[in-house]
């Protein structure tokens, strides 16, 4: 990691004292170059399985490796120059935003401890997940699932069937709540980044959003109903005992999430020629402003909640150290793919350019919906959704307009089939491991597929008829 960080230092200062934008053309790159995100996806993909206590200890170190598998060879066939200015653009004007939204949503939901013992009836967790789901488009999907995840494991702690309470969990408020804003899931926050309106999403697929997660919260309720009302199924004494009054600790992070929500809101508003350019890299006015209230918001949280409320909601930074470290990977080696992807049809991923392009050369929402889906299922969605993003034509102004369906198609994509498996989203391990060391016997990682492909996989085709043909 010092070796890494001394190479970066090194690219950095011999960066020209005027340099030009990163401006890589994909058209001249061989398939080659895209190996080292591919390999840093897999290795999130497949290392927990195969090696999960290597993985455990060593993640950071390899998504470094696989950054300088690609920025070494880089900087020596196109110049330290070129490799810096690119480094710095994929740091300041994609990474760095992302990763201190996330911190900064994952430390004020972490501040605030729901206290008391509910009991775990079909109708209250179901009215549970429905508070998730909009909760999660408004303080992210890693946020509402930690904020809620606790205190419902809690409340079905005295049935004898609760892990499928935990799946729905991960299906409704991990993932599909969180596509109707920017602050809900990280692929949407990076299309904020790129340009598209903040209440763009909310505008174009709410009709999906709705359809996905009434019919999952009616399938729910029909289950978790026939679970309850079996033999045996409520054990006759509850482990968490009664308390007088159901409340909320930590108030106080009510107001820093407000407070989170309008900064995001404002730079997304705010308009301004103040503009400073690091590198080839254009940091606008409104950005640094966000950026740097999220952190004053971030500091404020974990100076003012109390001790014993991170204590209840046994809050710690090992979820998003490791956010963190593998992100810096991807942002990093996603570098020359996209490079590749704006080259179309001439680059080196022309086959799947034409996969989703319709034969008159326009795009096929229904192709862009699957083809993100199924990449966001076993890979991570945020760099899926960019990669589609920049397939699409990457210019947020058409996107949004004339080319409207096919966004919606990428956005949903992304979002939805995130929760297809395990690793399609970062809150889906962060909830499965939280629900193990509490006790719930979790599905497998092909066991969860199972009822992930006979429940949600319908739900997406009829969504691809109804929506996107």
């Amino acid at each position: 990691m010092k070796r890494f960080r001394w190479l970066i230092l090194a690219l950095l200062g011999a960066l020209p004292s005027l340099a030009m934008a990163a401006d890589i053309d994909g058209s001249a790159l061989p398939l080659w170059w895209g190996i080292p995100f591919a390999g840093t996806l897999l290795s999130i993909a497949v290392m927990p399985l195969v090696a999960p206590i290597f993985w455990h200890h060593h993640f950071g170190k390899v998504a470094a490796g696989w950054g300088l598998l690609f920025l070494v060879p880089f900087a020596v066939v196109f110049g330290p120059g070129l490799a810096g200015a690119s480094l710095v653009h994929a740091l300041l004007a994609e990474y760095l935003p992302f990763v201190i939204l996330l911190t900064a949503l994952f430390t004020v939901a972490g501040g605030i401890y729901i206290r008391g013992n509910l009991h775990g009836s079909p109708a209250l967790n179901t009215v549970i997940l429905a508070i998730g789901a909009v909760l999660a488009s408004f303080m992210g999907t890693t946020g509402a699932s930690m904020l809620l995840i606790r205190p419902l494991i809690r409340a079905n702690d005295n049935r004898t069937h609760k892990a499928h309470v935990v799946v729905f969990f991960i299906f409704i408020v991990s993932n599909a709540g969180g596509s109707l804003t920017p602050l809900g899931d990280p692929p949407l926050f990076l299309g904020f980044l790129k340009g598209v309106d903040f209440f763009w999403t909310i505008r174009h697929i709410f009709p999906e959003t709705l359809f996905l997660v009434g019919v999952l919260l009616g399938v729910f309720y029909m289950l978790d109903w026939w679970f309850y009302h079996r033999r045996e199924e409520v054990l006759p004494r509850d482990p968490t005992p009664d308390t007088r009054a159901i409340g909320f600790d930590g108030k106080l992070n009510f107001a820093l999430l407000g407070v989170v929500v309008a900064l995001v809101l404002i730079s997304g508003f705010w308009k301004s020629s103040v503009v400073f350019n690091i590198a080839g890299t254009d940091v606008g006015l409104p950005g640094i402003v966000r950026d740097v209230g999220l952190l004053v918001v971030t500091g404020l949280s974990l100076w003012l909640t109390p001790k014993l409320v991170h204590e209840n909601n046994q809050f710690g930074w090992a979820p998003m150290q490791e956010v963190a470290k593998l992100f810096a990977g991807i942002f990093l080696t996603i570098i020359p793919v996209i490079a590749m992807l704006k080259a179309g049809v001439n680059g080196p991923f022309g086959a799947i350019v034409s996969a989703v392009t319709r034969p008159d050369g326009s795009p096929d929402p229904a192709m862009y919906f699957w083809a993100t889906g199924i990449l966001s299922s076993f890979l991570d969605n945020a760099p899926t959704y960019l990669v589609f993003f920049n397939t699409a034509g990457g210019d947020p102004a058409v996107l949004m307009t004339t080319l409207a369906p096919t966004l919606a198609a990428i956005s949903a994509g992304a979002v939805f089939m995130g929760a297809n498996t395990y690793i399609g989203n970062a809150p889906n391990l962060m909830v499965k491991a939280i629900a193990e060391d509490r006790g719930v016997k979790m599905p497998s990682f092909f066991g969860y597929m199972l009822w992930s492909f006979g429940i949600l996989v319908p739900l997406f085709v009829l969504i691809t008829f109804i929506w996107f043909r």
